[in-house]
C-alpha cells in the first residue's frame, strides 16, 4: 500500500530501482538498505501494460550485471576476503550447458567435502551436458546442509550461476549422496520454486520419532512443499549408515500428501544389498531418470509450509513474514478467474498474479478459507515488480500483486 512520503523531493524511479539492484540482498545491512527503498517506491502510481513490458526489461539488464562465478572449471571460493570461504567446484559442462545441477557431498561431524560429490557427479554431468557445481558445507556438523548459512550459500551459487552461464532456470537440479540426500531432500523442498527436480541417494529427511521411539514424521517445512516437484529416492535395503526407514516413512507421507492435494510425482528406488553404496550405474543412472524434467513455474495448485524466515516468495505467493510449519493451499481457477486459499496466515500474505494465473482485464476474486476478501482488477506497481525481480529468476517476477489480511 502506499504511503506518505516525508521527503518532499520528487521520487527518481530508474535511480532507485539501479540503487535497489546495486545493494547485496544477502547481508543484513543490504536487506535493510533494499526494503528502506522499495517503501519509496510505493508512493508512486500504477504501471501500465507497456511500462511493465519496460520495467521489466529494465531490471533483467540490472540483475544481469549482478555478483557472477568465474567462467572456469576447478575449485573456486565465494568469498575472497577477509578469508577464503565458501569453496565449491565446477564440472561438467562448463561451455554451453544445458542444465544445472547442484551436487552435495555426504559426510557429518567433521567430515566430507566438495570433492567426493564431484567425483560422483562429473561423468554424469558431462554425459549429460550438464553444468556441476559442487558446493563444500560452511561447517562440517551432522546436518551441514542446513547449518552455519550454508543453505544460503548454495541458493547464491545458484542464483549467479543463472547469471554466469545461459542456463534455462527451468533446468535447476538437486542431487546429492548421503548426508548429500538430506540437504537435496530440505534445500529442495524450501526452494521447490527454484527446481525442475531432485534427486536424493541413500539420504533421507530428518526423522521426527512417536513415544514408541518409531518413526512417525518428518521435519516441518518439506512433504507438503514438493507438490510440484517430481523426485526419484534411492535407497539400498540394508544401507546401516542410514537405514531404509526414514526414507520409507518419508514416500509413505509423500503418498498421503498426494491422496490429500494431488500433484507428489515420485518414484520409490530401493535395492537390495548395496548398503551405503552409490546406485547401480552410479550417479548416471539415477539423473537419467530425471534428466528430462523442468520446473513449472506457474503451477495452477501449490502447497507451501515455509520453514526460513528469509524465503518470502514460493511460485506466486509472498509471506513477509513466513511462521515456520503453517500450511498455506492456493489454487488458480482461470475459468472462475478465483484465487482460492486454505490456511491460517497469521500475519498478511500477498498473491502474485499475471495473465498465465487470472485474466487481469476482468475482476479477480480471491477466497481465504471460503471467504471471499478481494473482488477487483488488481493493479501493477513498480514496487511489486522490482519486488520479485531481486531473485535474478524471469520466470517469478510479477507486476500485480493483492493483499490479503488474514
Amino acid at each position: 500500500m502506499a504511503q506518505k512520503r516525508a521527503d518532499p523531493r520528487p521520487v527518481d524511479p530508474q535511480k532507485i530501482v539501479e540503487a535497489i539492484f546495486d545493494a547485496d540482498g544477502w547481508t543484513p545491512e543490504g536487506q535493510a538498505e533494499r526494503k528502506r527503498l522499495l517503501a519509496e517506491l510505493e508512493s508512486l502510481p500504477p504501471l501500465d501494460a507497456a511500462s511493465v513490458t519496460k520495467w521489466k526489461k529494465t531490471c533483467a539488464k540490472l540483475s544481469a550485471k549482478g555478483p557472477k562465478l568465474e567462467r572456469k572449471s576447478g575449485q573456486q571460493f565465494l568469498w575472497e576476503k577477509p578469508v577464503k570461504r565458501g569453496l565449491y567446484i565446477v564440472g561438467g559442462e562448463d561451455t554451453k550447458p544445458k542444465a544445472l545441477l547442484i551436487a552435495m557431498h555426504g559426510g557429518g561431524a567433521g567430515a566430507g567435502d566438495a570433492w567426493s560429490a564431484h567425483g560422483e557427479y562429473q561423468p554424469a554431468a558431462s554425459k549429460l551436458g550438464w553444468l556441476l557445481i559442487s558446493p563444500e558445507v560452511l561447517e562440517k556438523t551432522e546436518r551441514g546442509w542446513t547449518d552455519s548459512g550454508t543453505e544460503e550459500f548454495v541458493m547464491q551459487l545458484v542464483e549467479q550461476a543463472l547469471r554466469t552461464w545461459k542456463i534455462d532456470p527451468d533446468r535447476v537440479f538437486f542431487s546429492g549422496h548421503s548426508m548429500g540426500g538430506y540437504g537435496t531432500w530440505t534445500l529442495g523442498a524450501h526452494h521447490a520454486d527454484r527446481v525442475a527436480a531432485l534427486a536424493p541417494s541413500a539420504g533421507a529427511p530428518t526423522p521426527v520419532s512417536g513415544l514408541s521411539g518409531r518413526y512417525v514424521d518428518v521435519a516441518a517445512g518439506v512433504i507438503p512443499s514438493l507438490r510440484n516437484v517430481p523426485l526419484v529416492i534411492y535407497q539400498s535395503d540394508n544401507d546401516q549408515n542410514v537405514p531404509p526407514d526414514a526414507n520409507r516413512l518419508a514416500v509413505e507421507l509423500l503418498a498421503r500428501a498426494r491422496e490429500r492435494w494431488g500433484g507428489f510425482e515420485f518414484e520409490y528406488w530401493q535395492v537390495p544389498g548395496r548398503g551405503h553404496d552409490l546406485p547401480p550405474g552410479g550417479m548416471e543412472a539415477l539423473l537419467a531418470k530425471v534428466e528430462k524434467r523442468q520446473r513449472n513455474p506457474r503451477p495452477v495448485r501449490l502447497v507451501w509450509q515455509p520453514a526460513l524466515s528469509w524465503k518470502k516468495q514460493f511460485y506466486w505467493l509472498w509471506w513477509e513474514t513466513p511462521k515456520a510449519g503453517t500450511i498455506l493451499e492456493a489454487e488458480a481457477d482461470k475459468v472462475k478467474n478465483e484465487i482460492r486459499i486454505q490456511g491460517k496466515p497469521a500475519t498478511p500474505i500477498e498473491v502474485l498474479l499475471d495473465e498465465r494465473l487470472v485474466d487481469l482485464l476482468k475482476d479477480v476474486i480471491i477466497l481465504l478459507n471460503g471467504k471471499e476478501v478481494f473482488r477487483g482488477k488488481p493493479q501493477a506497481t513498480l514496487e511489486t515488480l522490482v519486488r520479485t525481480a531481486l531473485s535474478g529468476d524471469e520466470e517469478l517476477v510479477f507486476a500485480s500483486s493483492v493483499r490479503i489480511k488474514p
